[in-house]
């Protein structure tokens, strides 16, 4: 219990405690950077804080999974290396709030505990930094709305941790509700309720292949799709960002692209299309269309976008050959993490 851990480490009892639970993504895979639209869902593990104000200016930061107690001065917030890395996203959290004007002036201790597996692609940094978010709000007595908490998680994670994620990972964290999808606008930042079928279930598989998404080819792909858009954006000057470019000018333009591009941007594109298609899917109730279209999801993922791996890979194919399952996919960054079967 997080409150255990506080009270052992910091010798009193927390004055607030804040949850916020992990994501699976749904479909969308690296929609959301791209200005697209993507289905996540809120799943039943996450991440805890117990928190406390101290009067002497100092962050303490302490998790059950990690030695050792880290400290921070609160007026001169930075990023930490490994092996304090991980005190990034709380601290990344109270550097924007701060930067937002939100009273956030006092010290704190703060103690972390997850039942959410690490490196799994299931979104432990959103729920981490939206646990801390709820936290110092009622520590320090005001009121944000959801959305706000939201962007201001994101901004946390892009510009203190430095990973270029989009609004998916912490919008679905925030917007979660049992038996419902998140439907994310990532252009417009708007949330919306998608009931899931109940005559059917997710279930997660974990790849033991651990991810890093700072450390890994993510910030790659996100300069590659940066570059596709700038050179289809002269084709179709109307579209907003990459997700808005249409298949078809992709194809047309895949050989002022170059090969690496034309792939990313023809992912991005049909992909977007896909979340729309699933989207109808789940309202009319068709679930074999719906499983076609997360494990066409996977197959773009592996051969365009190439951010699965052979762990990956073996997965979808054993589920999908299994009696029930209606579709599978890679949940989230990819490079090693989760599978999602339906």
């Amino acid at each position: 219990m997080v409150e255990q851990l506080f009270e052992r480490t910091f010798g009193r009892s927390p004055e607030a405690r804040a949850y916020a639970p992990g994501r699976i993504e749904f479909i969308g895979n690296h929609t959301d950077y791209n200005g697209g639209c993507a289905l996540g869902a809120a799943v039943d593990r996450g991440i805890t804080v117990a928190i406390a104000t101290r009067s002497d200016g100092e962050c303490h930061f302490v998790s059950e999974s990690m030695t050792g107690e880290v400290v921070a001065a609160l007026d001169n917030v930075t990023p930490l290396a490994n092996p304090f890395a991980w005190v990034n996203y709380p601290l990344g959290v109270i550097h924007v709030m701060r930067q937002e004007g939100l009273p956030v002036e006092r010290g704190m201790d703060l103690a972390v505990a997850s039942s959410l597996p690490a490196g799994a692609g299931m979104s432990s940094s959103a729920a981490f930094e939206l646990a801390t978010a709820y936290g110092l709000a009622a520590l320090n007595g005001f009121d944000v709305d959801r959305k706000k908490m939201v962007q201001v998680c994101r901004r946390a994670e892009n510009e203190f941790v430095g990973m270029p994620c989009g609004i998916l990972d912490q919008g679905t964290s925030a917007f979660g509700a049992p038996d419902h999808l998140v439907h994310v606008d990532c252009l417009t930042e708007t949330f919306t309720r998608v009931p899931m079928p109940t005559s059917c279930h997710l279930w997660i598989f974990n790849s033991n292949k651990k991810h890093s998404l700072v450390d890994s080819k993510y910030s790659e792909r996100h300069r590659e799709c940066s570059e596709a858009f700038e050179t289809l954006r002269r084709a179709e000057p109307k579209a907003a960002c990459l997700a808005h470019v249409s298949p078809s000018t992709v194809r047309a333009q895949q050989r002022e692209l170059g090969e690496v591009r034309f792939k990313r941007a023809l992912h991005i594109t049909e992909e977007n299309v896909r979340v729309k298609e699933a989207v109808e899917a789940l309202t009319n109730g068709r679930l074999k269309v719906l499983g076609a279209l997360l494990t066409a999801s996977h197959q773009s993922s592996r051969t365009l976008f190439e951010n699965s791996c052979a762990e990956l890979d073996y997965l979808v194919e054993r589920l999908t050959d299994l009696p029930g399952v209606y579709g599978a996919r890679l949940t989230g960054g990819g490079f090693g993490g989760a599978v999602m079967a339906l």
